[in-house]
């Protein structure tokens, strides 16, 4: 039998009576608790976990938005500051609109393919790709029926502009990258459907048309591309990052190597008929994402999400990857564009022992002077620099570790009221959910804590796309059914008073006026712990409050459990009866609730349970039950209508005795 739902019931709310013990199932329910507790006792992740799980709900009609069909593949494209979201479909471009405060509304636009014949009615599609807005509108690419083409869309019309190749794959399975500089475009797709299926990286809209040497990388797969401005502009550089297939074929050797590559921007192809329409300037070296302390390697690179420094110096922009390994586990590092660049500049090739060319491979030259060929011919035969990218610090190790499995990262840089810096990272998992995981001081003596596993949408699906709107604190997620709009700042989910809020240890979340709030939506500065191991402290009331207690009353012999729901997975719960610890529940426990079976209810065992949380020296009562034997809850029961009713008497004979006296 379970006892009623933990916190609804008042200490003057009907107890709950059982005649006799259930009937028995086919499994005893001892056992079924325990393969539960061994499961959940397998899958921990202790505090490399989040410590809080919450759904986000959302206000009704206002944060989530329905396709109205599966979706199997989409792209999002959101401007910072807007209130609206693009998304591409089958056929189809979606216009969300999430308006502040108001009922968000979709609109769509059909796109539908241009092919007339085809071979199944899978490639008939036209799945969008590509979204990005240009000055005449916003550009829309799609698979068109394995002819790639393209679409303006302006003010609601949409205008063809014809085959376009490069712009979008033949399927909407391949790995693909275009990225848009000013009037230059460059991209990792093939353009001919069954020749050259070596990718390449090509700049298929600028000066001249370049791509790679078909022997420099080893089956790549695109992770992210972007431009760097440098300090003399001749020696803008391009910067993407893959991984790609092993060369090592030992068995032991992990089957992929993650890497980043580099290419001037200004560079113009060699002088000899094999350079001409090459990049002469092609560099990689590998990134390491490795913990030695635990000989944990990760060598799978995810994703990667550049965070430009403040202060604009490109040197210093953070590169967080997330990495896994052949487990699925997860690591995110985090790299410096000045770290990368440095290795680029001073290495020596790997492999390669005479003395290198002047100018060195890598190099990018003023003027748009043409790279020489004995430079090329070097680079080519030696793509790869010895010297390895590290993580940032001392260590050279991850910024953390985690037994989840992470797919894509955004990550916000934020200020609380103290002027200290946060950087607040938001990763997908495989279960379709967001970690929340804050990030504070300098990367030497940082603290890395996970805060919250958010489940983001109605139905629970994969995170297709994620976007960080910095501007609006909000985060955009989409899965194949519907798009969710997440507020960076979820206080709401916090529980447990000043304490509870604190413990969270949320940078966007305070204690004010009996509330956990947004440090956004007070007009005040408000009560922030600046303690990270003991937040709790600096609450005013030194001690959380007390559970409500909860009777239920039991007939001898009974078979009961009793639930304590586990609100932080960071804490130890125990169940406590007398002086006796008679369940507990540790760290990583992934089942919701602490449960103590009682199999076979004694006299010994009526009395006060109480179910406790100790989460370092934070302590707190979560839960506070009194189990009665039947005859003594009607006994206890009558005797209160007793008290109460010669307590009613009184009051009615203390005016007249006092009104006696008076004139006595």
């Amino acid at each position: 039998m379970t006892p009623p739902p933990p916190g609804r019931a008042a200490p003057s709310a009907p107890r709950a009576r059982i005649p006799g013990p259930p009937a028995r199932s086919g499994l005893p329910l001892r056992l079924l608790l325990l393969l539960s507790a061994a499961a959940a006792s397998a899958q921990g992740h202790q505090r490399s976990g989040p410590r809080i799980f919450a759904v986000w709900k959302g206000h009704v009609g206002q944060d989530r938005v329905d396709f109205g069909q599966a979706e199997p593949h989409t792209v999002l494209f959101h401007e910072p500051g807007s209130s609206s979201v693009w998304v591409g479909g089958r056929g189809k471009v979606y216009l969300f609109n999430f308006p502040e405060g108001k009922n968000a509304s979709v609109q769509t636009v059909n796109i539908g393919s241009t092919k007339g014949s085809c071979l199944d009615k899978r490639d008939c599609e036209n799945y969008i790709t590509l979204l990005e807005r240009r000055s005449e509108g916003l550009l829309v690419c799609g698979t068109n029926a394995r002819r790639p083409s393209c679409w303006n869309l302006v003010n609601g019309t949409v205008v063809p502009l014809g085959e376009m190749r490069g712009y979008a794959p033949f399927s909407p399975d391949e790995n693909s990258l275009v990225l848009f500089e000013g009037d230059e475009v460059y991209s990792t797709i093939r353009k001919q459907e069954y020749n050259g299926k070596i990718p390449r990286f090509r700049r298929i809209r600028g000066e001249s048309e370049l791509y790679t040497s078909d022997t420099v990388m080893q089956n790549p797969q695109f992770i992210k591309a972007t431009i760097v401005h440098q300090d003399q502009a001749y020696d803008d550089k391009i910067y993407y990052f893959f991984r790609e297939d092993n060369p090592d074929k030992n068995p032991e050797a992990p089957l992929n190597v993650s890497r980043v590559a580099q290419l001037c921007r200004g560079d113009q192809g060699g002088e000899s008929s094999l350079s001409v329409s090459k990049w002469n300037t092609f560099l990689k070296a590998m990134l390491v994402c490795s913990d030695t302390t635990t000989n944990k390697n990760f060598n799978r690179l995810q994703d990667v999400f550049l965070l430009p420094d403040p202060n604009g110096q490109w040197k210093d922009t953070r590169v967080y990857g997330i990495f896994s390994n052949p487990w699925n586990y997860s690591a995110v590092c985090v790299y410096s564009l000045g770290d990368i660049d440095k290795v680029f500049r001073t290495s020596s090739l790997k492999g390669y022992h005479s003395s290198l060319p002047n100018p060195r491979p890598g190099k990018c030259l003023p003027d748009q002077q043409p790279i020489p060929t004995e430079t090329f011919q070097v680079a080519d035969s030696h793509p790869e620099v010895a010297q390895r990218v590290e993580p940032m610090g001392p260590l050279k190790t991850p910024l953390f570790h985690s037994k989840y499995h992470y797919q894509k990262v955004v990550v916000h840089r934020m200020q609380v009221s103290r002027g200290e810096t946060f950087h607040v990272l938001y990763l997908t998992t495989d279960r379709g959910t967001i970690h929340k995981v804050v990030e504070s001081g300098e990367r030497e003596h940082s603290l890395v804590f996970n805060i919250l596993e958010i489940q983001p949408f109605r139905r629970a699906a994969a995170i297709q796309a994620m976007s960080l709107d910095a501007d609006r604190r909000k985060l955009y997620v989409s899965s194949q059914w519907e798009v969710s709009q997440v507020p960076l700042d979820l206080c709401e989910v916090y529980g447990g008073g000043c304490h509870g809020c604190l413990m969270s240890r949320d940078p966007y979340c305070g204690w004010d006026q009996g509330r956990c709030v947004s440090i956004y939506s007070s007009q005040r500065s408000v009560l922030q712990s600046i303690n990270p191991t003991e937040p709790h402290k600096e609450c005013p009331n030194p001690k959380p409050d007390k559970a409500p207690l909860q009777k239920v009353s039991l007939a001898p012999n009974s078979r009961y459990y009793l639930s304590c729901p586990m609100e932080s997975r960071h804490a130890t719960y125990s169940w406590r009866h007398r002086e006796n610890v008679e369940q507990s529940c540790e760290p990583g426990h992934q089942s919701p609730n602490c449960i103590l079976f009682i199999e076979n209810l004694t006299v010994q065992q009526y009395g006060h349970y109480f179910c406790e949380a100790q989460e370092g020296s934070y302590f707190r009562e979560a839960q506070h039950w009194q189990l009665l034997p039947e005859d003594g809850a009607m006994a206890e029961h009558l005797m209160g209508r007793a008290r109460a009713l010669a307590t009613s008497l009184w009051l009615g004979v203390l005016p007249t005795l006092t009104l006696g006296l008076l004139v006595h």
